[in-house]
């Protein structure tokens, strides 16, 4: 077994898409990216990437290359547990937060860990995400961004 962790943070902006675990949530602000900006999909990859010693996201999708712009980020999990399993791997289990001053979250956590488990092939039982805020702290509490972490296992 293996244990890797990821994090992540994008820039919010008005106007734009918020794509949070694969679900778009309805609000004036979203995330600035060159794929869709998901925070949280990004930080699992880089988890289940650092586990299996593979770098991070942007080795394998940089941000700049045509193929990635506006992507789904599922699309790219689902890649990136391609690679997992190519090197003989498989996702034990994933855990996440992610830290946001506005929408509330919460009401969309378990379809985030439904569209997760999908990409990964795993039963939703073993993805966990959390929501929270920074107490109006910092960028994330002056709702300029949002950040996520994550930590995933993977094992032979």
């Amino acid at each position: 077994m293996k244990t890797g962790i990821g994090y992540d943070v994008h820039r919010l902006a008005p106007n734009q898409k918020l794509v949070l675990g694969g679900v778009e949530i309805p609000w004036s602000h979203g995330l600035i990216g060159w794929s869709d900006a998901d925070v949280l999909i990004h930080a699992v990859m880089d988890a289940l990437l650092g586990a299996a010693g593979l770098g991070d996201i942007g080795v394998h999708f940089p941000p700049g290359d045509p193929q990635y712009k506006g992507i789904s980020s599922l699309k790219l999990l689902a890649k990136v547990n391609g690679m997992l399993n190519a090197g003989g791997w498989k996702v034990g289990n994933v855990d996440a937060v992610i830290v946001a001053e506005q929408p509330k979250l919460r009401p969309n956590v378990a379809a985030m860990c439904q569209n997760i488990a999908s990409a990964l092939g795993l039963d939703p039982s073993s993805i966990n995400v959390k929501a929270s805020t920074s107490e109006e702290l910092g960028f994330v509490g002056r709702e300029e961004g949002m950040v996520a972490w994550a930590t995933a296992l993977i094992e032979r």
